[in-house]
């Protein structure tokens, strides 16, 4: 599985649009995150599978610093989505929180 630090997130999001997935729990999204990622908790992840997604897109996963997303981003892979997990999180993210 594909790994990329935050700087590299930040660099593809000033080239294209990217698909971002913040696996925080509800409550720490609320709290700042990437403009227009979605929040679909770890919790909800480990207990679902997730068929509302396209497997054609890339997704970036993101957590606080990049535990949890690891976490997701290989349950979501053996569901047949395209992953990459974000190592550090928003702890490290150094864009703009909304």
């Amino acid at each position: 599985m594909k790994t990329v630090m935050t700087l590299e997130l930040e660099y593809e999001m000033r080239k294209k649009a990217v698909s971002i997935i913040d696996v925080r729990e509800k409550e720490e999204y609320e709290s700042g995150h990437i403009k227009g990622s979605i929040n679909i908790p770890l919790s909800y992840i480990q207990m679902h599978k997730i068929d509302d997604l396209d497997k054609g897109k890339e997704y970036y996963i993101v957590c606080r610093t990049g535990s949890r997303s690891l976490d997701a981003a290989r349950i979501l892979k053996k569901q047949g989505y395209q992953v990459i997990n974000v190592l550090g999180g928003i702890a490290t993210y150094k864009g703009e929180l909304v």
